[in-house]
């Protein structure tokens, strides 16, 4: 569908990638990775138009259609969201015209004539492409992309000019789903989306019936949406085959790889060059001397391109807190008429590292401000615990730096104590080196004053932080650079990220704010044990799946209780009987459920020290009555699965297939 040749590109001075081959297929189901500013979004420029090679070709197939999504930019103006949306499909529109024309004029030429049957050819080919397209079905296609996408109904209808640079590119991004071009680039397409529209585009993608290529710095997203990586390293492409955790691994072991050849290359060379040496003047020798000359000469030398050095930030600890750190109790806040948060109970423990997750619009950053006092609620009471001291990270936090302050002084105020080798090293994490830690903070854009406000936070934790979004803006390196400076901070945590390997390897409790169905209520929020995955498995019915399940095996576990019951004395002899004659498939099926309980206990044991733990930190009655039903369901779960596997394993003892 598309192939590049020996392609080279340089961006000024230096050369991004050279002899770089790749040919991408209908189906092309690809993520593009390497460091920042190896050319991610140089090449996918170059694959959509809007760029050229310095060296080399690249060739389309006649007639493809490419999509193309940069990581910002885009302004849209003029009509409805909803028009915007449907102005794609202004061709097969069109075409419903042309449709009726031509049904019209077939019913009036004459069957025998070379122009009926010319017409008849372009009727059967509109028709074909109208169906193919669902054209009766195009406002129904247009709504569940603005809804998957987070816009509701009442946004159809509003201007687009009216929505900010994060949802125009929501809307551009929708445009170009409907379109469903032949090969689709999007570049940072998760940037500007919440963890709900995220796991919607994560599905939709998963779906997609033609090619795509994708830059992201969210691990999980390209772990489900890709199973081909391209990287740009050491200035030419690298394919790998599978996911993104695949790639990590297959990359480690190339690297392996080239390392032994380096070393046994190495090796080589260095006898070549013994030998030369030591016998460059003996006659008898010349011969063999000339020949490992010309074979030294011919070794093509293996390079090991130095690795970025992997970076590892610790936070100076603050002074522990109280055992609570914050006590909710009816908290509701509305501006205006408009309420956002109704009747908020909770309480939050020092260490506690909580996950805020919801639709946007919720109340979130809200719930964020509050506890930072940023704000105060309308009603109900939020109080501090003892001794703590909150950092509050928002959006925007670029907007309270100093613009005439240089970037490292800055920091080093912040951090007195902090060696200078430190924050260098720190900012570098941070995506600013050399002569940038120079720069005053003023003429860093927002994106780069966001990073550099969170790198600051970083060296002077206070012991509560408030983190709305802290991943915004950020690579994959300082992303993990972040999550272990934050899993070896010891104060308490509580934060906004739309980003799901960050989010499963920090939360232990997952705060939801949800919104009610009467409009005119505000959001509640319910708390749930364990981090994202967890949270997932119990919104998606798993709790009461597993609940009906242990009944279910209860049941026939009783059935069969009243059979051996029924003859006390044969029972027994019978059991062992029929457990000696089981053949292959039962007994199969015997140990697999024996795995899959051995895998379930354990399971259920870490839900029932998680809401344990929960018990022991008093948000309301109601939350609390809801925990106790919990942990007695799960003990009671526990119990019923423990004594499944002792039964079945006491009857696999001397089964004999």
């Amino acid at each position: 569908m598309l192939q590049l040749s020996g392609a080279g590109k340089r961006f000024g001075p230096r050369l991004l990638f050279e002899n770089a081959d790749w040919l991408i297929t209908p189906n092309e189901k690809t993520a593009l990775v390497g460091a920042n500013g190896a050319g991610k979004s140089t090449l996918m420029k170059i694959l959509g138009g809007m760029d050229s090679l310095d060296y080399g070709s690249v060739q389309r197939m006649k007639g493809m259609s490419i999509g193309y999504l940069p990581q910002d930019g885009l302004a849209l103006s003029g009509r409805t969201v909803f028009d915007e949306c449907l102005s794609v499909f202004d061709e097969l529109r069109a075409m419903e015209g042309e449709f009726e024309r031509l049904a019209h004029a077939l019913s009036e030429l004459d069957p025998e004539s070379a122009e009926y049957a010319a017409v008849a050819d372009r009727y059967s080919h509109v028709e074909a492409r109208l169906r193919h397209h669902d054209v009766y079905a195009l406002d129904a296609q247009v709504g569940a992309v603005l809804t998957g996408l987070g816009f509701s109904k009442e946004d159809w209808t509003r201007r687009t000019e009216e929505f900010s640079g994060g949802w125009q590119m929501r809307i551009a991004l929708g445009k170009l789903l409907l379109e469903q071009p032949d090969l689709l680039l999007l570049d940072e397409p998760t940037n500007h989306l919440d963890l709900e529209t995220r796991n919607w585009l994560e599905n939709y993608l998963v779906s997609w019936p033609n090619g795509y290529i994708l830059i992201s710095h969210d691990r999980y997203f390209l772990d489900v949406t890709v199973n081909k990586i391209i990287e740009i390293w050491n200035k030419a492409l690298h394919v790998y085959h599978g996911n993104y955790e695949k790639y990590l691994t297959q990359k480690a072991e190339r690297r392996a790889q080239l390392e032994s050849a380096y070393r046994n290359q190495r090796e080589r060379i260095e006898h070549l060059e013994v030998f030369i040496n030591r016998f460059r003047y003996q006659a008898t020798k010349a011969k063999q001397v000339q020949s490992r000359i010309k074979e030294l000469e011919k070794i093509e030398r293996i390079e090991i391109p130095l690795e970025e050095p992997v970076p590892h930030f610790t936070f100076p600890q603050p002074p522990p807190s109280g055992r609570n750190v914050v006590d909710v109790v009816g908290l509701s806040m509305q501006y205006g008429e408009k309420r956002v948060l109704e009747d908020v109970n909770f309480t939050i423990e020092r260490g506690d590292r909580i996950a805020l997750v919801g639709v946007n619009g919720a109340g979130k950053s809200t719930l964020i401000r509050l506890l930072s006092g940023q704000e105060s609620p309308t009603t109900g009471t939020l109080k501090l615990g003892h001794n703590v001291v909150a950092e509050y990270f928002a959006q925007d936090q670029y907007k309270v730096l100093d613009p005439d302050a240089r970037m490292l002084d800055d920091i080093g105020r912040t951090a007195p104590k902090v060696p200078e080798t430190d924050l260098r090293s720190l900012l570098g994490c941070f995506l600013f080196s050399g002569d940038d830690v120079f720069k005053r903070l003023g003429v860093l854009s927002g994106g780069e004053r966001n990073r550099y406000a969170l790198a600051r936070i970083l060296v002077s934790p206070a012991n509560f932080l408030l983190l709305d979004e802290p991943t915004n803006h950020l690579d994959l390196r300082a992303k993990d650079v972040l999550l272990e400076a934050i899993g070896k901070f010891n104060g308490t945590v509580i934060f906004v990220s739309h980003d799901r390997y960050f989010i499963d390897g920090l939360a232990q409790k997952v705060f939801e704010i949800a919104k009610t169905d009467d409009p005119a209520r505000g959001s509640t929020l319910h708390v749930y044990p364990g981090n994202y995955e967890d949270y997932l498995w119990r919104k998606e019915g798993g709790a009461a799946h597993l609940a009906a399940e242990t009944a279910a095996r209860a049941a026939e576990k009783e059935s069969v209780t009243v059979v051996l019951q029924s003859a006390p004395e044969e029972a027994p002899l019978a059991a062992q009987a029929h457990a000696k004659r089981l053949n292959p498939i039962k007994l199969r099926q015997m140990q697999d459920r024996l795995a899959q309980l051995e895998a379930e206990i354990p399971r259920v044991e870490a839900l029932i020290a998680v809401t344990e733990e929960a018990l022991g930190v008093y948000v309301s009655a109601d939350e609390t009555q809801r925990l106790t039903a919990e942990l007695t369901f799960l003990r009671e779960q526990q119990s019923t699965l423990t004594a499944e596997w002792e039964e079945l394993s006491m009857q696999l003892e001397g089964v004999v297939s």
